[in-house]
């Protein structure tokens, strides 16, 4: 009889590609490495450390007892110890919380990204620096719609729900993820406009505090070359109304994350400004984002939107023409995803 054929080696990761999927700097490795004798077993040619799975097993240990409070010291030691195969769970801990590097503090996540862990897992050791890195490098790789989709809002409603299910702990975690957030996609440079148009205002409801959605947006839009004039969280309804008229937008965005900021009669007003000079009047589409709209009647001249990505669609075709701006709220909802 033939023998079986060999199963080949698994596969040795770089650096990198482990620091993404840990929650930590690429810097943070090679310091754990020189300090505490926590290092890969393999080394390529040219000195580039190769990670087997034994060895970021090792490193799913200490992050996980770093994030727990244990002194960095004491926790490469126990995980240089630490046989290779599922890591021992720490006392007092829930049954299978060891599953996740954090133990009974680690977010849930569900089926996601390898990147979408790392930086949950940064994120609840609040290690800056770390969540900053992954950021950049998510949003430089996948560009903003699908780091948003995929990394950035998983991870948000992640840590929303663990707090939300732990009382007032958790809170430091999502604002320091959301402040790193908004940092990173503030410093996504748009690429220039291709022609003269008119712009596409963006802003939150009055009262409206969660401004992270319409952020995204704006990286977005500008990664399309698309004019953007963005005014942020909670701006005032009659600054709202003279920023319609002195602009003149192809499409106004209003984002309301609640129903108590879900404003229906501010949103009939917009959509019935016109502005220009007289015999030349124009008016802009209004589109209304966020969960706080629900599903109730719309506005003339409105229209929802669902998602990051279905959203663009629908705002390019109005940009560019494709749907008149004083039909918008007559588009198809399948026009806007799901």
């Amino acid at each position: 009889m033939e023998s079986e054929s060999p199963q080949p080696p698994p596969a040795a990761l770089g650096t990198g590609a482990v620091a993404r999927r840990l929650g930590v700097s690429p810097t943070t490795l090679r310091s754990w490495e020189r300090r505490y004798a926590i290092g890969p077993a393999r080394r390529d040619e040219g000195r580039h450390r190769r990670w087997s799975p034994a060895d970021i097993a090792r490193l799913e240990l200490m992050c996980r007892l770093t994030a727990q409070g244990v002194p960095p010291s004491e926790a490469a030691r126990v995980a240089r110890g630490a046989a290779p195969g599922p890591a021992p769970e720490s006392p007092g801990a829930e049954p299978g919380a060891a599953r996740e590097p954090g133990g009974p503090r680690a977010l849930r996540l569900g089926d996601v990204r390898p990147e979408c862990r790392g930086l949950a897992r940064a994120a609840v050791r609040l290690d800056a620096p770390a969540v900053e890195d992954l950021l950049a490098a998510a949003l430089a790789e996948l560009g903003a719609v699908t780091a948003w989709e995929e990394v950035i809002a998983p991870t948000l409603h992640a840590v929303g729900r663990k707090w939300a299910s732990a009382g007032e702990r958790y809170i430091e975690v999502e604002h320091l993820l959301s402040w790193c957030v908004s940092s990173a996609l503030h410093r996504i440079r748009p690429v220039p406009e291709r022609l003269p148009a008119p712009p596409l205002l963006l802003a939150c409801a009055p009262g409206e505090q969660h401004s992270l959605p319409m952020e995204a947006l704006a990286a977005a839009l500008g990664e399309r070359a698309l004019p953007v004039r963005m005014f942020g969280a909670a701006l005032p309804a009659e600054a709202l109304h003279d920023a319609v008229r002195r602009t003149g937008p192809r499409a106004v965005v209003l984002w309301s994350q609640s129903r108590t900021t879900a404003d229906v009669a501010l949103a009939r007003s917009v959509a019935g400004i016109e502005w220009g000079p007289r015999g030349a009047r124009g008016r802009s589409a209004l589109l209304l984002a966020g969960p706080g709209w629900g599903g109730g009647p719309q506005p003339p001249y409105t229209e929802r939107l669902f998602g990051l990505r279905s959203g663009l669609a629908v705002i390019e075709s109005v940009a560019a023409g494709r749907i008149p701006a004083n039909a918008a709220g007559r588009v198809a909802p399948a026009a806007c995803g799901s």
